[in-house]
């Protein structure tokens, strides 16, 4: 290469900004970064290296017979390219350096990269070597990538070598030139030549089962025939038999194992040692069955099936007629099929329990719950506040807050921190070094782990004490986030984690953090929705004293609907209230429930009459739902769709009237003082949206005391249970006198409510209350302009007894003015009322349904300024209209 690549742009200074601080994310690749910050966690200085060195390293034999050639062939190709060829074992002690010239190896043993010196990451920094055992891959550091100085000459690509059979890196195998002399023909290389040597360790295995087999057979047990080679079982017995045995073999301690088969048959498993003519020792398994005619033996070959198939042959049993299926293997090398098979079945679990529930919290303990004792003794799961919230995760820093979320022990053996307690993470830790870098981290022996003691020493010594010996954290990371850190632990377990122990917790890591984050998204969405609906339903109590009022709203944990409800003051001392569901759920819902309740104000300002209220809710609704008034342009009008349902009702507490309209929704029910509950037999109008047809109303007259409660179909019904059901069991919970409102609301919802409902519900209760003859007076005068000055008196006298005398002047003039005008523009009789609530009301009604109108007089008219002065007087005064004509009011707020 004529130019380095890494002169190239921003790696010039990129080492040199890191340890200043600075970030260098879009200047370094990611694999070496994430070194980088491993060497800087574990306090290497870039300036000085202190290599440690074993005079007396070496590789197991049968690598070394399967290597050898291989390397041999290489040193051939790259004889003359100057490039040298190193084989380290898989802690990263160089066994073997072969090839490259004078100049470069004098230069390598200058930096102590040679046989018996330690060339891990964690003692030489980011290599070929050390980089690719902790990536568990292939690897190449050029140059400046080096974390040392010392190294930066060099350019090298590491790739680890597995033994084909227990899955863990035996080996490391590195070419390393000058970097100047870098060729990416190296990579090729070196990938080959390590696939080459695991295809001759393969080769070996299957040599050692043809002697293993010939020296089963010279123990004196010959093969024969045998019929159908299942020695009588059937098909799942000899599937049970095979699959224990195959534990059996893989098994470093345990010789023997009893098993349960069809026909309460006991099969009695037996390990047995075997050693070929040249020395190859192996171990068969012999399986002996009582309550059935046979014998059978299984032995079971260490490999998983896609890299050597079960040499299978048929044999007689050793004392007497019959078959035996024979499997040959070595001792602890089933241990990867048998791993592997659980490993899948976990990872089945996981996926169909993880992620059940749209909830943070729960997600984490879900993956808690499978982990163990599966696949680790222990599992603590830590998030940021933000995550449980539903906010984005802020970048992971030094000593970032986390929070712990779940926890699974099957022991009771100390832990540092307990569900709930805050967490914060030192640098040196393996959590603290897998949230920054973004990768896992395994810690195979605690004991010899001095980052993992940092974070409390005293406690994290009783800890190991305990029995905790290996560790495993691995990041949660969803969408290029990162939500949190998971650690697994062995403790009653006595084997420590591996590299592929390493490769499932990340497997078992990221299917659990989409699934958090999906919660995260949910959660932050649902509380948009619910802080929305909540800022659109009434806070607080209304200024009315017809109904003693107490409600209840509680969301869906799925999500949030459109449930509202309202209590609206009216003129005359009335009060209206109102229930209504909007179908569907989220923000949409929600923002519907909105505009219906203002309309619904807005209509009530006007006094309309509860059908009318609803006829107009209904248009209203139909417009909405053809897409008339949505601020989305190019939208499908299937999107939009609405539907909603509202149960409306006024309730006078002069006459105790209460007149109700529904629309599509449940009945009201009514609780007399006596305790006794009746559904108001209330016609049925269709849901709000659908047009075309008129709504009807009822009337009822309620006893003092009487408890209206209004509700949406949540409350009653659900996919469990029907609402005639749930009608019933409201009726049960109700019939009880003299209860309050609010403790009417408390018996319903706990009687009636799930832990977790699934739908929104809106409850409202109103016990009546009337407004008595004491509080009420009323006049009926004929429209004579005579007696205008009889009503001015009655409405004083009135004032004068109930002690309002410094109301009387305007009163008088506000009953004057309004009577006034009722003789002079409406027909029939007049009728003069005042009420004396939280305001003192004025009301003249008459036979005509037309309204005064508020107007500016100029200063040439001689009329239009009675109006206006009233209005000045008072403060509200409003037009209603009866079936008889109309009322005008007026309200004064008293003393």
């Amino acid at each position: 290469m004529s130019v380095a690549w890494d002169d190239i742009g921003g790696l010039v200074d990129a080492h040199e900004r890191f340890l200043a601080g600075a970030r260098v994310d879009s200047d370094v690749r990611d694999p070496v970064l994430a070194s980088w910050k491993r060497c800087r966690s574990a306090g290497l200085d870039p300036d000085r290296l202190y290599i440690p060195y074993e005079p007396d390293v070496a590789l197991d034999e049968r690598f070394t017979l399967a290597a050898g050639p291989v390397l041999d062939k290489l040193a051939d190709s790259l004889a003359d390219l100057g490039t040298a060829i190193a084989l380290c074992d898989g802690q990263g002690w160089m066994v073997q350096r072969l090839g490259g010239g004078r100049n470069l190896l004098e230069r390598l043993d200058a930096v102590s990269f040679a046989p018996g010196f330690d060339v891990s990451e964690e003692a030489a920094g980011t290599n070929g070597i050390g980089t690719a055992l902790i990536e568990r891959g292939l690897v190449q550091v050029v140059g400046r990538e080096h974390f040392a100085d010392c190294l930066q000459p060099f350019a090298c690509v590491g790739a680890p070598v597995r033994d084909p059979f227990s899955g863990r890196i035996e080996a490391v195998l590195d070419l390393t030139c000058l970097r100047d002399q870098s060729d990416p023909v190296m990579i090729r290389l070196v990938r080959e030549a390590a696939r080459a040597i695991e295809a001759r360790l393969r080769d070996q295995a299957t040599e050692r089962e043809r002697a293993l087999l010939a020296a089963y057979r010279g123990a004196g047990r010959e093969p024969g025939p045998d019929q159908d080679g299942s020695a009588g079982l059937g098909r799942i017995d000899l599937a049970v038999l095979r699959e224990r045995a195959e534990a059996l073999l893989a098994s470093p301690d345990r010789t023997l194992d009893e098993v349960t088969l069809a026909g309460g048959r006991i099969a009695t498993l037996l390990r047995r040692t075997v050693v070929g003519a040249t020395g190859e020792s192996g171990a068969v398994v012999e399986a002996r069955v009582l309550g059935g005619p046979r014998t059978v033996a299984l032995t079971r070959p260490a490999p998983p099936p896609t890299l050597l198939a079960p040499h299978a042959v048929t044999a007689p049993a050793a004392d007497g007629p019959g078959g035996r299926v024979v499997l040959v293997g070595e001792p602890g090398v089933g241990r990867l099929a048998v791993l592997a098979r659980r490993r899948l079945e976990l990872l089945h679990e996981a996926g169909v329990r993880i992620g059940a529930t749209l909830d943070v919290t729960r997600t984490a303990e879900e993956l808690a719950e499978v982990v163990v004792p599966r696949f680790a003794d222990f599992a603590a799961v830590d998030l940021p506040d933000a995550v449980l919230n539903g906010e984005e995760p802020e970048p992971f820093g030094p000593d970032a807050p986390l929070r712990r979320v779940a926890l699974r022990s099957r022991n009771d053996e100390p832990r540092l921190y307990h569900v709930g307690d805050g967490v914060s993470y030192v640098a040196t830790t393996p959590q603290a070094r897998s949230l920054e870098s973004g990768r896992a981290v395994l810690e195979p022996v605690l004991s010899e782990a001095g980052g993992w003691f940092a974070q409390d020493p005293v406690r994290l010594e009783r800890v190991l004490a305990a029995g905790t010996h290996s560790l495993i954290t691995v990041p949660l990371r969803a969408r290029g986030a990162t939500l949190g850190v998971v650690s697994f632990y062995r403790c009653a377990n006595p084997e420590p984690f591996e590299g592929d122990d390493l490769s499932l917790a990340q497997e078992l890591g990221g299917r659990a953090a989409m699934c958090v984050d999906n919660a995260r998204r949910f959660t932050r969405e649902h509380n948009t929705a619910l802080a929305l609906q909540r800022s659109l339903l009434p806070r607080g109590r209304s200024e009315q004293r017809a109904v003693e009022v107490a409600y209840r709203y509680l969301p869906a944990q799925a999500a949030v609907g459109g449930d509202w409800f309202d209590v609206i003051p009216l003129s005359g001392a009335r009060v209206a209230l109102v229930v209504g569901d909007v179908v569907g759920h989220g923000l949409h819902a929600a923002a519907t429930m909105g505009r219906l309740r203002t309309a619904v104000h807005n209509f009530c300002a006007l006094d309309l009459p509860p059908d009318d209220v609803l006829t107009h809710l209904d248009d209203l609704v139909g417009r909405l739902d053809r897409g008339e008034g949505w601020a989305v342009e190019n939208a499908p009008s299937e999107s939009w769709s609405i539907g909603a349902t509202c149960l409306f009702a006024v309730y006078d507490p002069v006459s105790r009237r209460c007149t109700l309209t529904r629309a599509g929704h449940p009945l009201p029910a009514v609780v007399a003082p006596d305790g006794s509950v009746d559904f108001v037999d209330l016609p049925s109008g269709p849901p709000l949206g659908l047009g075309g047809m008129p709504f009807e109303t009822a009337e009822l007259e309620l006893a003092e005391g009487s408890q209206l409660v209004l509700y949406t179909d949540g409350l009653v019904e659900d996919r469990h249970r029907d609402i005639d059901t749930g009608l019933e069991r409201l009726r049960a919970v109700l019939a009880h006198p003299g209860r309050a409102p609010e403790d009417t609301c408390e018996a319903v919802l706990d009687a009636l409510l799930p832990a977790r409902p699934g739908d929104d519900v809106a409850l409202l209760v109103a016990r009546t209350h009337v407004l008595g003859p004491d509080r009420v007076a009323q006049w009926d005068l004929p429209s004579d302009p005579s007696v205008v000055s009889r009503a001015r008196a009655a409405v004083t006298g009135q004032l004068a007894a109930w002690g309002l005398d410094e109301l009387a002047f305007t009163t008088e003039l506000v009953a004057s003015e309004l009577f006034t005008n009722a003789i002079r523009y409406a027909t029939g009789p007049v009728q003069l009322r005042l009420l004396r609530d939280r305001a003192l009301i004025c009301e003249v009604s008459d036979g005509s349904g037309t309204s005064p109108r508020l107007r500016r007089a100029r200063s040439e008219d001689e009329g239009g300024r009675g109006l206006f002065l009233v209005a000045q007087l008072t403060e509200r005064w409003g037009t209603r209209y009866t079936p008889q004509g109309k009322v005008i009011w007026t309200e004064q707020p008293l003393p």
